[in-house]
């Protein structure tokens, strides 16, 4: 059964495009981060079970990487979802045509591939417990299926969470 899990995520995940882009204050000392909390709006554009999808995600990962949460925090997380319709490029055209010396036809027509996808903007900030400022973010740009089980959902969260958090700390 978990083969079947990581096959059927392997295939979520590979027929989506997706992209991490990091961007970090490079003055950061970032050896001084050892506990974090989350901001209590965190999850702007995500429903309450998607922000408790990616909060655990977000959790997991820090904890393998040796942080802790805690109520005197050394940094603050929050996420964002920016979600978009996108331009459609996938279609297939459907062709008749004649033609001759006085004249032509032709009829043409585009179906999408593989259902509605729309465009994600996830975004993951580290924002300073004592200065409030933002020293570190991710921003995963990918195109998602619009609809997905809450299976489809955990799984997904999981593998672009570990993908945005893959190079923190910096190095």
């Amino acid at each position: 059964m978990k083969f079947f899990k990581f096959l059927f995520l392997f295939l979520l995940i590979g027929c989506s495009s997706s992209k991490v882009v990091t961007d970090f204050d490079s003055k950061t000392n970032f050896n001084q981060y050892k506990t974090f909390a989350f901001f209590t709006d965190a999850g702007e554009g995500l429903n309450e079970f998607d922000i408790k999808r990616s909060l655990d995600a977000i959790f997991k990962n820090l904890s393998e990487l040796g942080f802790k949460e805690g109520e005197n925090a050394d940094f603050y997380i929050n996420i964002i979802s920016k979600v978009s319709e996108p331009k459609v490029t996938n279609t297939i055209a459907i062709g008749l045509g004649s033609g001759g010396i006085n004249g032509s036809f032709g009829v043409s027509g585009g179906i999408p591939i593989g259902g509605k996808k729309l465009d994600e903007e996830l975004i993951i900030e580290f924002v300073d417990a004592k200065t409030n400022e933002l020293f570190w973010e991710a921003r995963l740009i990918s195109t998602i299926k619009e609809k997905k089980t809450p299976d489809e959902r955990v799984l997904y969260f999981k593998e672009v969470i570990k993908k945005m958090l893959n190079n923190y700390p910096p190095k």
